[in-house]
């Protein structure tokens, strides 16, 4: 089968590898129909790890894709052959002491899709996964919206443990895919009102077309300020979805005491600073966000529902071929890039 394979920094090849076997009467054979191109799988093609996770060359990158079962094992009963499918990307041991205490997002033996380590990546023609990762659309998604269930199902976890208030005022820094995620599904919540960030001037326009409140770029004006002119209380809950040091200060600035910061970005550094005395005089709760759990059936069902849109998250298509010149895209914010597809 055809994949595309990581062969060094910023390097990447069409190769031809062996397809796959269903080895276990509870996997599933996918083909693949579609990938997300993700700000992680970016980090392993820019800089070749995401902070322990370094890659061994030659590598399969991808977690986000929309497929179609192929075939099945003996014990499967949730899915057939021919059904389109969201697929979760990660697999739990169901075992261990963190899976025991229902965290199965920090399961101890968690392997997930393009992860060094763990297993390779969807950027592929096949790939094999167990039954409990494949969620059938029963026609209700499209690809790229079954794709885009990976990051919102992470948008959506990221809500629910915010614990929003009744009538939140919240604050979205980051508008990548992360932050769209993470807007829709606090919007679907209603949400009095929701201030948003970015330094992409097509993704500021996105993120006002898609219903933001407010949206300011903070290298053009002091948006702590333009923000607490508008709400000088403060917000209820800052998701920090840009992975940034400035932003993480920014949503201290912007929280009222007792305030909520969630931590969903993934930044390219190991650590990031807390400004511990307004953090303490505020009493700010910090949750931080390990992917997700248990929500990729609300992200199906929120896009079935109507409840979220995310079309207008989806900004470029490229073939197979094509896969470098989509991360290079992304990898370079270029032409308004949100969320680059790639089709089989």
């Amino acid at each position: 089968m055809k994949a595309v394979v990581l062969t060094g920094l910023r390097q990447m090849e069409l190769r031809d590898v062996p397809e796959p076997k269903i080895e276990k009467d509870t996997d599933v054979l996918l083909k693949i129909e579609m990938v997300g191109v993700c700000g992680s799988d970016v980090h392993y093609y820019e800089t070749g790890r995401i902070g322990a996770q370094i890659v061994e060359y030659p590598f399969i990158v991808g977690h986000e894709c929309a497929a179609t079962v192929a075939a099945v094992g003996k014990s499967v009963t949730n899915v057939k052959v021919g059904d389109a499918v969201v697929v979760d990307p990660a697999v739990s041991c169901h075992d261990c002491f963190q899976c025991r205490l229902g965290r199965e997002n920090t399961c101890y033996n968690l392997r997930f899709l393009g992860t060094p380590g763990q297993g390779g990546g969807c950027l592929c023609e096949y790939i094999v996964m167990s039954q409990e990762c494949c969620y059938p659309t029963n026609g209700a998604l499209s690809f790229e919206q079954s794709v885009i269930c990976e990051p919102l199902a992470i948008g959506a976890y990221s809500v629910n443990q915010a614990k929003l208030p009744e009538n939140a005022n919240i604050a979205v820094l980051g508008t990548g895919p992360i932050g769209l995620c993470t807007f829709v599904s606090a919007k679907a919540q209603n949400v009095n009102t929701c201030y948003m960030t970015e330094k992409i001037p097509e993704r500021v326009d996105i993120a006002k077309k898609a219903g933001a409140t407010w949206v300011g770029n903070p290298d053009e004006q002091d948006i702590v300020k333009e923000i607490l002119n508008r709400r000088p209380d403060g917000l209820d809950v800052a998701f920090e979805c840009a992975g940034q040091q400035e932003t993480v200060d920014q949503c201290m600035e912007l929280l009222r005491p007792g305030g909520t910061l969630v931590l969903t970005g993934i930044p390219r550094f190991d650590r990031v600073s807390l400004a511990i005395d307004l953090m303490r005089r505020k009493e700010i709760t910090i949750v931080n966000i390990r992917r997700q759990n248990e929500f990729t059936q609300k992200a199906v069902d929120l896009i079935a529902s109507g409840k979220v849109n995310v079309d207008f998250m989806v900004t470029h298509h490229f073939p197979l071929e094509e896969t470098q010149k989509a991360f290079d895209l992304v990898a370079g914010y270029k032409d308004g890039v949100v969320k680059a597809m790639i089709t089989m």
